[in-house]
């Protein structure tokens, strides 16, 4: 018998419906503090249709916006659980998901900053040559 759109799901049954893992849920629970389903004596989870909802918003944005952890988290912090959830459904467009630290799409480099990371990189990939060969020597 299946169950009624309103009905609570375990962990299982909501993993199911969002084609994700169980354990994935679990960690998205302790990345994200909006996410809280019902626990019952012993733990067990019992998701509320606006539970799954919730999930399901944070999957499309994670998997299919290209979001990571942190932006999502961003996105919450200044916008709320409503304009998450409408950018998840494409009712919003946020435009690209923010950058982060250490990203590289802060802000542009010089000249100047670009020459010197180019001869890092040149000099890093000299040394790769040395180590392979030294690697392959018997």
């Amino acid at each position: 018998m299946a169950k009624g759109p309103n009905a609570f799901r375990t962990i299982s049954e909501a993993a199911d419906e969002l084609g994700a893992p169980q354990h994935v849920l679990r960690f998205w629970e302790t990345k994200f503090t909006f996410i809280s389903p019902m626990k019952r004596a012993g733990g067990r989870r019992f998701y509320r249709p606006q539970d799954i909802e919730i999930l399901r918003a944070v999957r499309t944005l994670l998997h299919d916006e290209g979001y990571t952890i942190k932006g999502v988290q961003k996105l919450h912090k200044d916008g709320g659980l409503k304009r998450l959830m409408a950018i998840a459904s494409g009712e919003e467009t946020p435009g690209p998901p923010p950058a982060e630290a250490g990203s590289g799409q802060e802000r542009d480099l010089s000249d100047e900053a670009r020459g010197r990371l180019t001869e890092t990189l040149n000099d890093l990939e000299a040394i790769k040559v040395r180590l392979d060969g030294l690697l392959k020597r018997p």
